[in-house]
């Protein structure tokens, strides 16, 4: 799938125009797949499709399986049956989700339409309902963990009754009882996500658009998947963590990233023969045609930082299973369609893991031109088994990043793209066209040339990302034609 040319777009459902205050899988989605087929597309790139927590990002999640119910479309909710009617409160800004807000209403509205639902024996689609529940292996413990955490007002498991915290089977029957309702509701709300976004991927397919999806290596420590299998994690007797991960000072950030998530006990993982990574992958093939592993590094070897710091700066490298974890993936699964996120601090060690299994790397333009022509990110440079990108989610748009420049350095840029200096996006973007890397990634932003202000995330800063939405009238008339027009001269056109 990623060894012919083929082009797609970056942006993530909640950046999507559309009522209730944030983007959806509903109508304004399948518009959007609409628009890609216009442009001569092959691919829709997006982040993790599940439920944020910390900071609102969908790195940092309660589920590495969960999907995200803020993307439920209600107006299908309704048409379901489930509710009598809906009422949409838009946040003030359209063009930044107040999740706060959304997430207080949104949430009310599908529980409410989840009670409906499971009280009404003659509801539709019950059938498909318990079939979903009873062959989806995380969704009960999932449930419960999330049933558990609104009983507790929204506290970390680990500060839950000790009972509970460390879970034991006695308690974990119990307040599967007593907590029947809520779960019920809950596994009702995990259903309605998994059947829109197979609507949706099912829609994109017939539009010729294949979708990528985002697998982050680790995962919260807040999450259904730590408490419930503490065992594959370093964690005390207490069950708090005795390392946590990040990375060292990098191109982003000066004292490194202090993610703070868990580190995986690999030889306990190695004992179950890798299952839990298994049924991950499985899981997340069922959502997206292919998958771009967030921090590939990590599965060579991963950045462990003391408990206590407070910055990444004093970690040591610790090795991961790397070969043995893919081959037990792969031998289970068969050959998988992965992206490595290679950037970072990469070692001959990591790009032979890479390389072994023939897996793309990533190219950021962004990063091509604070050094000399050797510069491994600049056009001339690539691959053919990689793909190309004017910046990530990660990164400022493309036009903010210029704009940051000093004058000598958009000067260099703008000889090397062959710009007057009033048109240097639009070369920037002509010039991953024209990459001989198999596959070009482009976000919205940059498409539709916004600046600083439409920026996704600011790496190391845990508050005011991931909010950035667009409007319709953004996008001009002529977009689609001008993109199919150079899509096809680089030889990336989709005739789907």
């Amino acid at each position: 799938m990623l060894d012919k040319r083929g082009c797609g777009v970056l942006l993530h459902p909640t950046s999507l125009p559309g009522p209730g205050g944030i983007g959806t899988v509903g109508k304004d989605a399948r518009r959007f797949v609409d628009l890609l087929a216009a442009m001569g597309m092959s691919y829709w790139q997006v982040l993790p499709l599940t439920p944020p927590a910390c900071g609102n990002s969908p790195y940092s999640s309660f589920s590495a399986f969960a999907g995200n119910p803020l993307l439920i479309d209600l107006d299908q909710i309704f048409e379901d049956g489930n509710l009598p009617a809906i009422s949409y409160e838009e946040c003030p800004d359209d063009t930044c989700v107040d999740f706060e807000a959304v997430t207080e209403k949104k949430m009310e509205i599908l529980k409410a339409a989840g009670t409906n639902f499971l009280l009404n024996n003659a509801a539709p689609c019950k059938q498909e309902f318990w079939d979903f529940c009873n062959t989806t292996p995380w969704l009960h413990y999932y449930s419960l963990f999330m049933a558990l955490k609104h009983r507790y007002k929204g506290k970390p498991w680990v500060k839950w009754p000790v009972g509970l915290a460390l879970l034991t089977t006695e308690k974990y029957e119990k307040a599967s009882v007593e907590l029947g309702k809520e779960i019920g509701v809950q596994k009702y709300i995990q259903w309605q996500f998994f059947r829109q976004w197979r609507k949706l991927r099912t829609y994109a397919a017939g539009k010729g658009i294949a979708i990528i999806g985002d697998i982050p290596i680790f995962v919260g420590y807040d999450s259904a998947d730590v408490w419930s299998q503490r065992e594959l994690f370093f964690l005390d007797s207490k069950g708090r963590p005795t390392a946590v991960a990040g990375v060292p000072p990098d191109y982003f950030s000066a004292t490194g990233q202090l993610w703070g998530n868990p580190l995986y006990d690999w030889e306990a993982l190695g004992r179950r023969k890798y299952d839990w990574w298994i049924e991950r992958f499985q899981s997340m093939y069922g959502l997206f045609d292919i998958i771009r592993v967030d921090h590939f590094r990590g599965f060579e070897a991963a950045w462990q930082v003391p408990v206590g710091e407070k910055t990444a700066i004093n970690g040591t490298w610790v090795k991961a299973p790397g070969t043995s974890l893919f081959d037990a993936v792969f031998a289970a699964l068969g050959k998988l369609p992965i992206i490595a996120e290679d950037l970072g601090v990469i070692t001959p060690e990591v790009e032979d893991l890479r390389d072994r299994y023939r897996f793309p790397g990533m190219k950021i333009v962004q990063f091509a031109f604070d050094s000399g022509p050797s510069n491994p990110y600049l056009p001339h440079n690539h691959q053919k088994n990689s793909v190309v990108y004017t910046g990530t989610h990660d990164n400022d748009t493309t036009a903010g990043w210029y704009n940051s420049l000093s004058d000598a350095r958009r000067s260099r840029v703008n000889h090397y793209v062959g710009s007057r200096g009033d048109d240097t996006i639009e070369c920037l973007i002509r010039t991953v066209f024209m990459s001989v890397a198999d596959t070009a990634v482009i976000p919205l932003q940059d498409l539709i040339g916004l600046g600083s202000g439409a920026r996704m995330n600011v790496p190391g800063t845990a508050f005011g990302n991931w909010g950035w939405r667009f409007t319709w009238n953004m996008v001009a008339d002529d977009l689609a034609a001008n993109i199919r027009d150079q899509v096809e001269q680089y030889g990336r056109y989709n005739p789907s």
